[in-house]
């Protein structure tokens, strides 16, 4: 129209004008490139499509599938339940994976990292390293999907939301529902000074964050002032327990809750041979015979434990079934380096596959495969380059190792298989951060509500399970403690080190713009549930019993009640 108008000369010759092309009734389009993506919903379901491919906002960055485009797009408007029900479903799916790479991989790596750099809590004698081992490596083992999924979050600052409620959310959810379930499961009597240093040191973090909130933005003073709070509780941590270990005078003390010794997996131990691993000790033979590397190659990927699996009810058999092709993805692309085994899990055929697929991993999930897929002078992919290198060292390392016996450079692939599991919960995280953002828009909900109702809970859950099996185990202290000590992590760490790497030179801040006051409640509710703990516990001689756990559990019932009311704008505040 603008040409033509142009050429009949009823317009001036110059730059054609932009006008939109859409069918009629689409104006509110053009003017709505700049809405924000979840008001699709308010427009007639055969301009949705158009809406979310037009729309700047509707853009997801990073992840491997457009979930928007999806559900807008290639499913008609009148099977919108269906995509809802099937981006649910995958959604619970990205949680056991989380689940299955931190426990399984990454956090196996991580203790075996810390063992070789002799930072293991398993000595008999005391070291100063024994609490710093737990307040950075174990933490960051337990706290790996909460603060990958902060990290995602803080990268795009539409999704920014879903950090600051998930985070708060599950600070919330940690310190009432799963602190109040121990309480209720086996009351117990709280060690002091642990409680009270964790308290205070989480409530300065949660201060520190309110403060950002109103001012709206963090500089890089702000966030390496989290990591160096973060720092500050390590030492902390360490001469407290310095000073504890020296008033006692025999220079040890009972496991403190950095040390917790209880396994937090209710499975039984795998067998630890290499050799006729699917059999007991009793039926091991006396002469040892040597297995073939093919063998040992279909033995190691095998992801279940049939003995087990004839013992097992049927809701584990199912729960097993659907972790199983996530187990055996893992087995072939991320290695594990056991220490308390003799072999110290050396599968000489598939360490070496490993040397392959855990590269092209690494390169492949990278910004969602950009890296991977650049080619080189335009002619040569990386990928393809690091097939090649990664082959030839793979078919090195097979020639000059043998089954029996791990190489000394064994303790290399603790850190290939911590990079590894690190680049699946990075690539988990994304696409959990992604759909959730979808079902926000879907429904019209603010991001801060499902950061503090799905993805709180869901990367709370495994927390959960752990606390109350180590409290009905007989280790309610432990139980408790953790529940404070271990999101301290969460808080300092995902918020300093998400925004930190979002700054650049060219954009020294992040700007934290709430997006809805549900923010100012979520972080109202934390630091409420903190102060009511910090003064009922010293109250009560630290003695918790089932009246504390029943107030904490009813403080976040009301809590989320105000939190909906106020995400649904029935509850107003100024």
């Amino acid at each position: 129209l603008a040409g033509a108008l142009s050429l009949a000369g009823a317009l001036p010759a110059g730059p054609p004008l932009l006008l939109d092309t859409a069918p009629p009734g689409g104006d509110a389009l053009s003017h709505g490139r700049g809405l924000d993506c979840w008001e699709v919903r308010k427009h007639n379901s055969s301009e949705w499509c158009h809406f979310i491919r037009s729309n700047p906002d509707c853009q997801l960055d990073g992840g491997f599938l457009d979930y928007l485009n999806g559900v807008f797009c290639v499913f008609p408007p009148r099977l919108l339940p269906l995509a809802v029900t099937l981006y649910a479903l995958w959604l619970l799916y990205l949680f056991i994976i989380l689940g299955v790479t931190a426990e399984k991989f990454f956090c196996p790596n991580l203790s075996a990292i810390s063992t070789n750099l002799k930072l293991s809590h398993n000595v008999a004698v005391f070291s100063l390293t024994s609490p710093l081992h737990g307040v950075t490596f174990l933490a960051f083992g337990n706290g790996a999907p909460d603060v990958f999924s902060a990290v995602v979050a803080f990268s795009d600052p539409r999704t920014a939301g879903l950090a600051i409620g998930a985070i708060f959310g599950a600070g919330v959810f940690v310190t009432t529902v799963v602190a109040g379930g121990i309480a209720l499961v086996k009351p117990f009597t709280a060690a002091s000074r642990p409680f009270l240093r964790d308290v205070i040191f989480y409530m300065a973090a949660v201060f520190l964050t309110f403060v950002v909130l109103y001012l709206g933005r963090i500089r890089l003073g702000e966030a390496l002032g989290y990591l160096g709070l973060y720092v500050f509780y390590v030492l902390t941590v360490v001469l407290c327990t310095w000073i504890h270990r020296r008033q006692r005078g025999d220079g040890l003390a009972p496991p403190g809750p950095w040390e917790p010794e209880m396994p937090t997996d209710v499975e039984e131990p795998e067998p630890s041979g290499t050799n006729s691993g699917d059999y007991g000790e009793e039926y091991r033979p006396l002469l040892p015979s040597r297995e073939t590397s093919l063998r040992i190659l279909t033995t190691a990927l095998s992801p279940l434990d049939y003995r087990k699996w004839r013992r097992k009810p049927w809701y584990w058999r199912l729960f097993k079934a659907l972790k199983v092709p996530v187990e055996l993805v893992l087995l072939l692309t991320v290695p594990v380096v056991d220490p308390d085994k003799d072999d110290l899990n050396w599968k000489r055929p598939l360490n070496c596959l490993h040397i392959l697929t855990s590269p092209l991993l690494c390169v492949l999930t990278l910004k969602s495969g950009a890296y991977g897929l650049y080619q080189i002078q335009g002619v040569f992919p990386v990928w393809g380059l690091v097939t090649l290198v990664a082959s030839a060292l793979a078919l090195i390392i097979f020639i000059t190792t043998s089954n029996e016996e791990p190489p000394k450079y064994h303790c290399v692939f603790a850190f290939l298989g911590f990079l590894a599991s690190a680049m699946w919960i990075n690539a988990a995280a994304t696409e959990l951060v992604n759909i959730l953002r979808t079902l926000g828009v879907i429904f019209q909900l603010s991001n801060t509500v499902l950061g503090l109702t799905l993805l709180a809970w869901g990367n709370s859950i495994g927390d959960t399970f752990s606390d109350l099996t180590m409290a009905r185990q007989g280790y309610p202290r432990m139980a408790f403690s953790a529940c404070f000590g271990g999101i301290i992590f969460n808080i300092l760490v995902g918020v300093g080190l998400g925004c930190l790497l979002q700054m650049t030179s060219s954009h020294p801040l992040v700007k934290l713009e709430p997006d809805s006051p549900l923010v100012w409640v979520l972080a109202g509710a934390l630091g409420l549930s903190l102060v009511f703990s910090f003064v009922t516990v010293p109250a009560q001689c630290f003695q918790l019993g089932k009246a504390y756990g029943i107030c904490l559990i009813a403080y976040y019932l009301a809590f989320l009640c105000v939190a909906l009311l106020t995400e649904f704008r029935v509850m107003h505040f100024s």
